[in-house]
């Protein structure tokens, strides 16, 4: 993890470094989903879960706004079928300054809800989870973008901390002008 670690503020530089000749306007809202990888307890057992992922964002203004995020994660643990579902709320900070990319930071607060078998509980659960992450919007028109995002997931079953890496790449819907 100490690895990966030091590519986000590269690429937060990188971005934010970045000069474009206009600014982009600002949308009063945004409407995203994809599909999401996530890399479960990144100490053992670690396994892999797919899913998707949706989100709805109010920007209050150019650099702050409200975003409510779900996702839905299946897969294979120990030949058992596991599940894992969340529903997170927080603020997100972007710049629009750029024409091309719209750069962000979120830090969600919320639930996970883990089926039984997922890091071996005995039965479905719901536990807190917080989730900071990082990425970019990649503008294709005035009205749609592609998101990719990363991020960490911090979650606690069976008395124990589990540290998560959740990956995304989806499309973002566009409405309204702030």
């Amino acid at each position: 993890m100490k690895r990966v670690m030091w590519l986000i503020p590269a690429i937060l530089g990188f971005v934010f470094c970045v000069t474009t000749a206009q600014a982009q306007e600002v949308p009063a809202w945004e409407v995203a989903g994809g599909y999401s990888y996530l890399r479960v307890n990144l100490k053992s057992p670690s396994y892999a879960l797919n899913g998707g992922f949706g989100s709805l964002t109010e920007n209050v203004n150019s650099w702050f706004g409200g975003r409510i995020e779900v996702g839905a994660f299946t897969g294979t643990e120990s030949h058992t079928n596991v599940s894992a579902q969340t529903i997170t709320y927080g603020p997100v900070f972007s710049t629009h300054r750029y024409q091309k990319i719209t750069p962000f930071a979120e830090l969600q607060l919320g639930v996970i809800h883990g089926s039984a078998g997922y890091l071996g509980i005995s039965r479905d659960a719901f536990r807190f989870a917080m989730s900071p992450a990082v990425g970019v919007d990649l503008r294709i028109n005035d009205r749609a973008a592609v998101r990719l995002q990363g991020g960490y997931l911090l979650t606690h079953f069976l008395g124990l901390r589990q540290d998560n890496l959740e990956g995304s790449i989806g499309l973002v819907l566009r409405f309204g002008r702030k």
